[in-house]
């Protein structure tokens, strides 16, 4: 387009883009962030391979091309990790609703940090409570360290009780990542849905 052409209210907006340096998401609803993720550079993610609900292998390298939420947790939580699931979850469907095309670029993800108790189909289950899209993964003790240690995620298993039930404590953070697996930014479940769905708009391009 030939700028000389421009109406002077295009010329204005034109050069307050520029300005701000935000030229590419002028009109297009997506917001530029204004400085770089705040986990830039970390070592936090990696390979795995775990099971999904079917009892398919699952690879992170799956995801590529798509920005990820992970969450470790296990479906015999009491109270931190529904908690957190729903949150995430409540604030990727509010920022689906807003930006449908960005809101299906986002995978979410929740990782079971209890292989003993959480089968494929408990951990498909309990996915599915909270957002359609949500893939639940669990594996061996060993495919779990492994995944829980490339994603910096602290786990144990608490003293069981004479019923035989037990707690795991384990890391309450939600990890945003970009399309090429990298880390971006932790989501903010303890602000709410409105706080998670913020960050996303920030970070999902």
């Amino acid at each position: 387009m030939n700028r000389l052409a421009m109406p002077a209210p295009a010329v204005s907006r034109f050069a307050l883009c520029l300005a701000l340096g935000v030229l590419a998401g002028c009109g297009s609803g997506a917001r530029q962030p204004a400085a770089p993720p705040p986990l830039a550079g970390a070592a936090i993610g990696g390979p795995f391979e775990l099971t999904d609900k079917a009892g398919k292998t699952v690879r992170w390298s799956d995801f590529a091309g798509k920005y990820r939420i992970v969450y470790f947790g296990y479906t015999y939580c009491p109270d931190a990790c529904p908690t957190d699931v729903a949150r995430m979850s409540q604030g990727l469907s509010q920022f689906e609703k807003g930006e449908p095309a960005r809101g299906a670029k986002v995978q979410p993800i929740f990782i079971s940090v209890d292989p003993a108790r959480d089968t494929p189909a408990k951990v498909g289950e309990f996915a599915a409570n909270f957002h359609p899209r949500l893939i639940g993964l669990t594996g061996t003790p060993a495919q779990v360290a492994g995944a829980a240690k490339a994603f910096a995620v602290f786990y144990e298993r608490a003293p069981g009780q004479p019923d035989g039930s037990y707690m795991v404590n384990h890391s309450t953070v939600t990890y945003l990542f970009g399309p090429k697996g990298e880390p971006l930014a932790t989501l903010p479940t303890d602000k709410g849905p409105a706080a998670v769905a913020a960050e996303l708009t920030r970070w999902v391009q």
